[in-house]
């Protein structure tokens, strides 16, 4: 099982944080490759499903979210599957810290065999690395952009 984990500190209250992190509307001002969220897709209770399309490596992909849990201005879980790569877990963790909180991102998945598993374990495990690097500057810049 690979799981690739970053942290970062935000200087906004954790109720803040959460909330726009949490609300789809937000998505395309820090999700990496956002293209659009589709119709019908729902976001802020387990067993909900949202259907997201970005573009990775230049053309636009489906990801399929569903969340397991959800508890308000702590955590969010969710699987993904996404065509041509493995199926995800996600942890997305808000974690107080004094007057700002952190910001914790986890994916895990299990490799595929063969050639696509070396493409699993270094290019995707990279990609997603700086997919967080990407969230937490975007976030970093919108936050601090906010009284």
């Amino acid at each position: 099982m690979e799981r690739i984990e970053a942290a970062h500190r935000f200087d906004v209250p954790i109720e803040r944080g959460f909330a726009f992190i949490t609300d789809t509307a937000n998505w395309p001002k820090f999700w990496p490759g956002y293209v659009r969220l589709e119709e019908g897709s729902r976001w802020g209770a387990p067993g909900d499903t949202a259907r997201l399309v970005t573009r990775l490596l230049g053309r636009e992909r489906e990801l399929m979210m569903t969340i397991t849990a959800f508890e308000p201005n702590e955590l969010v879980t969710y699987t993904s599957a996404q065509p041509g790569l493995p199926d995800a877990q996600h942890e997305r963790r808000f974690e107080p810290d004094h007057d700002g909180f952190i910001y914790r991102l986890v994916v895990e998945y299990e490799p595929r065999g063969g050639l696509a598993g070396g493409f699993d374990r270094t290019l995707l495990a990279r990609g997603i690395r700086r997919a967080f690097e990407r969230t937490f500057t975007a976030l970093e810049q919108e936050f601090g952009a906010r009284p």
